[in-house]
């Protein structure tokens, strides 16, 4: 009996595994083949089909022909590495405790923690993050993997290094390798890795793997596949082949928010191995067995600047890449599933990264194995017209971002409300909300938190709930924040020196060493410039000025001068002729190499003719 028994268990216990029936479904039909198509900071506008008038993708539209267009897709992150953990898991970045791109450092960081408190100058303490997806998840490739699928991974990985590669998550094949945030050393040959060490020089990084990808098809037409093909365009360095950027040179409108040549280029040729690609599948025979699923893993990038403007423009959305807003986190999504979506077919229905595994998996016929959960849903329902069985899509993005969002913060969408809870960044290190009707208000400019105090504390349960829920970590009110610290009316001090505003004075409170201020809030200019300020010192030591630049973004010896300043207790005007050799991208002004008290009255920043560029004042004139 007990023999008896213990092989009926392990019948049992074996009927969960998705490849029971090997690559076929119940009925005995050949399952379908899957391409998941990832661009790399693709934002939401950055096709012709979602509107952008300046790029054009002839190819990604032509898919929505075939399938269905998403308006409401959201990463559930507005960066790479924890998009691409929620694809493969189906689990929110929070609960995986992977929540921001670190996957490319060497440190090893597993077990994340909310350290004890943070730098002196941070409102509040945030939480660390994995830099490694553990293998212990079940991915979606081991999934299909254990199906009978053939499997492969092309492109940018960004989840850890070695053993943390694709290999060791459920795929035959993976190329380049390595954990790389861009493009291994570019995106033009010779390349720093050694799996493409025999491409010809100047050959398209992406141009390379669409051709092995369409060879690994070709290879396996014959039985069922999943081909992950994450392209590494369009994520910096900002790198395009010469005639394309040509080409959008000619197109460029000074005063439409899309105009940089550069990344019309780079889209150009992601769109164009996406055809290649697709191509390839249709001459095979295989376009009506095979479903594409085709997004990004986050919004489009504007806080880098190339051809002297941002990469992109999300436009109409408010922010980017890295910031919680619509611009951060809503992406483009176009699926194509043969005989079950209606062709050229548009949804609104709200979906998320974490949604494609189960989605996937209820494509293909196959069970979730048991004791796998999901935070997402299948949008099967939505794929054939219906509605999807959720309250709400959350954002935890617990890391201060970039403009207009340098903060820590928690988002909710549920119908057209979006609750933002912002950690730590109100009166006395509070939080604080922003609620928006992104039905009105889809740039999110009008903030109803203070009228509507009902909905934002619905919303905010929601939220509360959701971080509970998958054990989330959050940041905390830092028991080291000195307000002193912080920057004040833009400019940043260093850990030598601090900021105050008194008596209309910006006043620097030097220790010695190196104390210095810097901005990033310049100007988008380059060519001559003079950089004026008045300026009283009772401190002791040189004085430099730094700038930086798209080319050189990083202060250095290189790009400094002397700075000619009086430590005599007297008001002394100080002008510093320089030029910026690309576009102005920061200032930094070192008063002095002692301790003291140095007190500045206004800094302007000048053309040579005087024009003014622009002016820091702090409201009153020296005594």
């Amino acid at each position: 009996m007990t023999t008896i028994r213990s092989l009926l268990l392990a019948v049992v216990a074996l009927s969960w595994l998705p490849g029971a029936a090997g690559a076929e479904d119940a009925a005995g039909s050949r399952r379908p083949n899957v391409v998941f198509i990832l661009a790399d900071d693709l934002g939401w506008r950055d096709t012709s089909l979602y509107g952008s008038p300046f790029y054009e993708t002839p190819n990604i539209d032509a898919l929505a022909v075939r399938g269905m267009r998403f308006t409401n897709a959201y990463s559930a992150n507005p960066l790479c590495s924890p998009t691409r953990a929620s694809i493969l898991t189906g689990q929110y970045p929070g609960r995986l405790r992977l929540t921001t791109p670190a996957c490319h450092l060497k440190q090893e960081v597993l077990d994340p923690v909310v350290p004890a408190e943070g730098p002196p100058q941070s409102k509040w303490v945030v939480p660390q993050t994995r830099t490694r997806l553990p293998l212990d998840y079940y991915t979606l490739s081991e999934a299909l993997h254990d199906a009978g699928y053939a499997t492969a991974h092309f492109g940018k990985w960004h989840l850890g290094w070695p053993p943390y590669q694709p290999e060791n998550q459920g795929f035959d094949v993976n190329l380049p390798g390595g954990s790389f945030p861009g493009p291994p050393g570019g995106y033009f040959a010779p390349f720093k890795v050694d799996t493409l060490k025999d491409c010809p020089d100047g050959e398209h990084v992406d141009d390379r793997l669409t051709r092995e990808a369409i060879d690994f098809v070709r290879k396996h037409k014959d039985r069922p596949f999943l081909l992950n093909y994450w392209l590494f365009s369009v994520h910096a360095p900002y790198q395009a082949k010469e005639e394309l950027i040509a080409r959008y040179r000619a197109k460029v409108d000074p005063n439409a928010p899309q105009r940089s040549p550069t990344m019309g280029g780079m889209i150009h040729t992601g769109d164009a191995c996406v055809g290649q690609l697709l191509g390839a599948i249709d001459a095979l025979g295989l376009a009506e067995r095979t479903i594409v699923i085709f997004t990004s893993d986050n919004g489009g990038n504007m806080y880098d600047r190339v051809d002297d403007t941002t990469p992109t423009s999300n436009s109409p959305l408010r922010g980017g890449k890295a910031t919680i807003y619509e611009g951060g986190s809503r992406v483009p999504l176009v699926v194509i599933w043969p005989g079950q979506v209606e062709p050229g077919s548009t949804s609104e229905a709200v979906v998320s990264s974490i949604d494609y595994y189960p989605t996937i998996l209820e494509m293909l016929g196959l069970d979730p194995k048991p004791g796998v959960a999901f935070d997402g849903v299948s949008i099967v329902p939505a794929l054939k017209g219906g509605t999807l069985p959720r309250d709400a899509v959350f954002c935890h993005f617990p890391h201060p971002g970039v403009e207009p969002a340098r903060f820590p913060a928690t988002s909710v969408r549920k119908g057209d409300w979006k609750l933002i809870h912002v950690w730590c960044d109100g009166p006395d290190q509070t939080d604080r909300y922003e609620l928006y009707n992104l039905a009105d208000d889809l740039g999110e400019t009008n903030n109803l938190a203070d009228a509507m105090p009902d909905r934002v504390k619905e919303l905010d349960g929601l939220i509360r709930r959701h971080l509970d829920d998958t054990e989330a970590l959050v940041p905390k009110p830092n028991p080291a924040y000195d307000p002193t610290r912080g920057p004040v009316a833009g400019w940043h001090p260093s850990s030598f020196c601090k900021l105050s505003a008194g008596d209309g004075l910006l006043v620097v409170e030097s220790t010695g060493g190196d104390p210095n201020l810097s901005t990033s809030d310049v100007p988008a200019v380059s060519g001559g410039l003079v950089v004026k300020l008045r300026v009283r010192s009772t401190s002791r030591g040189a004085a430099h000025f730094y700038w930086a630049t798209q080319k050189a973004p990083r202060f250095s010896r290189e790009v400094r001068l002397d700075l000619a300043i009086e430590h005599d207790g007297q008001w002394h005007e100080h002008a510093v002729e320089f030029t910026a050799d690309s576009t102005l991208k920061a200032l930094r002004i070192d008063p002095s190499s002692a301790p003291g008290r140095i007190e500045i009255d206004r800094i302007s920043l000048c053309q040579p003719d005087g024009t003014l560029l622009k002016e820091w004042e702090f409201n009153a004139e020296p005594r």
